[in-house]
């Protein structure tokens, strides 16, 4: 049964909970959101299997999902990064922000979230269970798929791709 970390607003832990049942009652918990960039600054995205339990077929960033308990986010994101995407990188803490949406299905999201960002060219090998199909694209031209059809995005990726661009922007000015 896998458990996902419920905390408050500043990000302190408060117990554990059946991940399925966070997700119903729409209980604050901790996740992670990864970002990766070719040597080119275009983003890889996912588009998430079709079978995911809430957004499946829509595309986000790179990958995402939950630390277990007792697990260091920055380790989750690693590991999830290799599971999900079939490649192992160096990733750097970007921001947090909190995000609560409701689904269709009667389930929610509502997760305090760390975003992770790393650089990669190499092959990549995606989990099809998890992923069902990826893309490098530029900032310009994600901005206007979301623009052209929001609705094959996922909800936390039009909060977190902003945030992003702005850090990246930052980071890169001279």
């Amino acid at each position: 049964m896998e458990q996902v970390i419920l905390v408050d607003e500043k990000d302190i832990e408060l117990g554990v909970m059946e991940k399925i049942e966070a997700h119903k009652k729409a209980l604050l918990h901790r996740a992670f959101s990864v970002f990766i960039f070719n040597s080119r600054g275009e983003l890889l995205l996912q588009q998430r299997s079709i079978n995911k339990y809430h957004s499946g077929g829509l595309w986000t960033n790179t990958c995402c999902s939950h630390p277990r308990p007792g697990e260091d986010t920055l380790q989750a994101a690693t590991r999830r990064l290799k599971e999900e995407m079939g490649f192992d990188v160096p990733l750097e803490k970007a921001f947090t922000f909190i995000y609560k949406t409701e689904f269709v299905n009667g389930l929610s999201e509502h997760e305090f979230d760390h975003v992770f960002v790393g650089y990669y060219d190499g092959p990549i090998s995606p989990n099809p269970q998890e992923v069902e199909s990826y893309i490098s694209q530029s900032f310009p031209q994600v901005a206007q798929l979301l623009k052209e059809d929001p609705a094959r995005f996922t909800t936390w990726f039009h909060i977190a791709f902003p945030q992003i661009r702005n850090w990246w922007d930052h980071r890169n000015e001279i």
